[in-house]
C-alpha cells in the first residue's frame, strides 16, 4: 500500500548511532531534522525537509533520561502530523515506563498506558517496538503495534560461544515463557531460578528448578538497570555447579554500580543490543553489545513495502542480514 510513498527516515537525539544503522542498512539518509533546548529547557523541533504525504519513521528510544527522551518523540510526533506526513510509525526500540503496566498497590498509575495514549494523541498511527517488559502493553494502543524480538539476534551470536548440553534459565518466574522462547531456539534444556525480592535493590535467589551441573547456562530477561536479579541467580547457578552463566539482555539500562557489580559477578559475558546506548566509559568489561539495526531495518521495509514482518522472526533466525531491501 505504501511501497510508492517516499519513506522518510528520521532519528531522535536517544540513539542517532542506531537510527544510522538502520539508514544504512536501508539504502537511506536520515532525514534533516532540528532539534534543540530552548535555555529554560524546552524542546524545539523542526523538520528541515518536506515530508507531506511520505512514510515517516522516528527512531527514538525513551531510554534514560526517559521524560526527555518521551516529550522529545511526543513533539516530534506532532511537527511530523502538522508537515502532513502520510503515515507516521513510531520506532522505540526501548518503550521506557513499561514496567509500570498494572497497579499493583493502592493509588498508583497504570504509567505505560498513560505513555500509549500520549503516543496516539500526539499523532503515531503505528508503533514499531522490540521486546516489551509486559506482552498486554500492545493492547494498550488502538494502533497497530508490531513488535520484534532480540532473539534472532542473540541466537545466532549464542550458537557460536555455547558448548553442548546449555541450559537456558529463567532468572525469576516473570521471564519463564521468554526463556522457554529461547530454549526452543537453542535446543537447549531449561530451568528456573526463583528470587526473594529483600528490597528495591537487593535480590537473594533462593531456588532453583532444573539440571545444571557442568552445563552452560543462558540468564534471559527483557531489561536490567543493577543486573542484581541476574548476579543473584549466576551464583546460585554456579553454586549449583553450572560451568559458566552467560547472560542475554535485551535492554541493558546499568547504572554505573550496575556496571562495577557485574565485573566482579559470576557472569562470563553479558549480550545485549544496542536499543538503548551503552557508553564506553565505565562499561563493564563483559558487556557485548549486538546491534539490532538490521532486525530494525527489515521491519521498516516490510512496514513500508506492506509485506509480513511476523515471518521476519523464521527469516532473521536462519540466515544473515540482507545487504538492503529488493
Amino acid at each position: 500500500m505504501y511501497s510508492t510513498v517516499d519513506l522518510a527516515l528520521f532519528a531522535g537525539s536517544a540513539n542517532p548511532d542506531l537510527a544510522e544503522g538502520i539508514a544504512q542498512y536501508l539504502g537511506v539518509s536520515c532525514g534533516a531534522v532540528e532539534i534543540r533546548r530552548f535555555s529554560e529547557g524546552e524542546v524545539f523541533v523542526k523538520f528541515l525537509q518536506n515530508i507531506r504525504g511520505s512514510d515517516v519513521f522516528i527512531v527514538q528510544p525513551t531510554c534514560s533520561p526517559p521524560n526527555e527522551t518521551l516529550m522529545e518523540l511526543l513533539i516530534m510526533l506532532d511537527a511530523a502530523r502538522r508537515a502532513s506526513a502520510q503515515r507516521i510509525t513510531a520506532v522505540l526500540p526501548f518503550y521506557g515506563y513499561a514496567r509500570q503496566d498494572r497497579k499493583d498497590q493502592p493509588r498508583v498509575p497504570i504509567t505505560a498506558k498513560l505513555v500509549a495514549n500520549l503516543l496516539c494523541t500526539a499523532g503515531a498511527d503505528r508503533i514499531l517496538t522490540m521486546d516489551l517488559h509486559a506482552q498486554q502493553i500492545q493492547g494498550f494502543f488502538d494502533i497497530p503495534v508490531d513488535h520484534l524480538y532480540a532473539a534472532p539476534v542473540f541466537v545466532r551470536y549464542l550458537r557460536s560461544v555455547l558448548l553442548n548440553e546449555a541450559v537456558v534459565v529463567s532468572p525469576d518466574v516473570g521471564s519463564v515463557k521468554m526463556a522457554q522462547a529461547y530454549g526452543d531456539l537453542l535446543g537447549c534444556g531449561f530451568a528456573v531460578v526463583a528470587k526473594r525480592r529483600v528490597s528495591a535493590e537487593k535480590v537473594e535467589s533462593a531456588h532453583l528448578v532444573g539440571e545444571v551441573e557442568g552445563r552452560d547456562c543462558i540468564l534471559v530477561d527483557d531489561l536490567t538497570t543493577t543486573a542484581g536479579t541476574l548476579i543473584a541467580a549466576a551464583e546460585k547457578l554456579k553454586s549449583s555447579g553450572a560451568q559458566r552463566v552467560f547472560a542475554a539482555v535485551s535492554h541493558c539500562c546499568l547504572t554505573p554500580e550496575g556496571h562495577r557489580g557485574l565485573d566482579v559477578s559470576p557472569i562470563t559475558e553479558l549480550v545485549t543490543t544496542d536499543s538503548v546506548p551503552v557508553a564506553e566509559e565505565g562499561r563493564s568489561r563483559k558487556v557485548k553489545v549486538l546491534s539490532i539495526a538490521g532486525l530494525l531495518g527489515e521491519a521498516i521495509h516490510r512496514i513500508h513495502a506492506g509485506e509480513s514482518v511476523s515471518s521476519l522472526f523464521r527469516v532473521a533466525v536462519q540466515s544473515s542480514a540482507r545487504s538492503g531491501p529488493a
